[in-house]
């Protein structure tokens, strides 16, 4: 992989990784555009691409903690005070049946919702139910991965049926009215719709972004913290995915992509990405997704027509 190649899908994956329009198809379909006019790249479905689309993915993780640096810092600080609570509360009531009733139903409210402000443990429940989110995309995905990886990433034209569909859900998260849940109303069959999403946008033409926020759209979750939420399971997803593949590549010994080229596009898509999520989401709280709907229809047409002709 050449220099040039490394900034240019650094590029697309900082784009489109939050533009929710599926940042692995783009990076799939600019692969096979690269290779088709001489480039030396790996196919698309192999090990070595896939590893690299997980390291500019890696590189999108920088944009969102600097986008937002602020949520974060605070969402670590509780979880950490809340953790520290109700280990405290059960140690102190244990000998007292009162409070040790008390502290059991303080508990409980770390998986469901109490209905209280006050002492309802809010970010620790908020990073189980985000664990919730990813085991759910796991053991949905996982299985199917190696099915994904060669018929979509082998078959351009296959992308042209989930772009059309994603299109399809951002126009209906525009058109969605009803969000009322905020974060304390967050529950594990929202946690658990969130994750299936999120599996499905492992299939190239799905986006994760866009598939996470539907879904959690169509739960009733508001559009801002639909978007937080969102991102926020991101990490522990892209870092999982990035370590299992790597693992498998150290197995095979195959990585044939030199560290140069990997690191210029961790680091261009990191850079690319600020811009493109503070832009994404003032479209999303101004329900502007319809836009995306727009390009994605006239995309997959674009595939569909260039797969026809021999051109991807």
């Amino acid at each position: 992989m050449s220099i040039f190649e490394a900034i240019l899908l650094g590029i697309i994956q900082g784009i489109f990784m939050f533009f929710p329009v599926s940042s692995t198809s783009h990076l799939v379909l600019t692969q096979h555009w690269l290779i088709q006019r001489g480039s030396s790249l790996p196919p698309p479905e192999s090990s070595e691409m896939i590893f690299f689309d997980l390291i500019v993915h890696v590189g999108t993780l920088i944009s969102i903690v600097v986008v937002f640096r602020r949520s974060l810092s605070r969402l670590l600080v509780r979880i950490w005070q809340d953790f520290y609570d109700i280990v405290t509360d059960l140690g102190s009531s244990r000998q007292d049946p009162i409070k040790l009733r008390l502290s059991a139903l303080r508990t409980r409210s770390l998986i469901f919702p109490s209905g209280e402000r006050k002492g309802d443990l809010l970010y620790l429940r908020l990073a189980i139910l985000g664990m919730l989110s990813v085991v759910v995309t796991g053991l949905v995905g996982l299985p199917f991965r190696s099915i994904i990886k060669q018929v979509f990433f082998a078959y351009p034209l296959a992308i042209c049926f989930t772009l059309s569909i994603t299109g399809i859900l951002l126009w209906w998260t525009d058109k969605k009215i009803r969000q009322t849940k905020g974060l304390r109303e967050l529950n594990p069959w929202v946690a658990t719709v969130i994750g299936l999403g999120q599996a499905l946008a492992l299939i190239p033409g799905l986006s994760r972004s866009g598939m996470t926020i539907s879904f959690s759209l169509f739960t009733g979750l508001r559009r801002q913290w639909a978007a937080e939420y969102s991102f926020f399971i991101a990490f522990p997803t892209i870092l999982g995915g990035t370590l299992l593949q790597g693992l498998e590549l150290l197995e095979a010994e195959t990585l044939s992509i030199g560290i140069v080229p990997l690191s210029v596009g961790f680091v261009v898509s990191a850079i690319v990405g600020i811009g493109a999520l503070q832009l994404v989401l003032k479209l999303l709280y101004r329900a502007r997704f319809r836009y995306f709907s727009y390009y994605l229809w006239v995309l997959a047409v674009i595939v569909g027509w260039g797969t026809y002709q021999g051109i991807i």
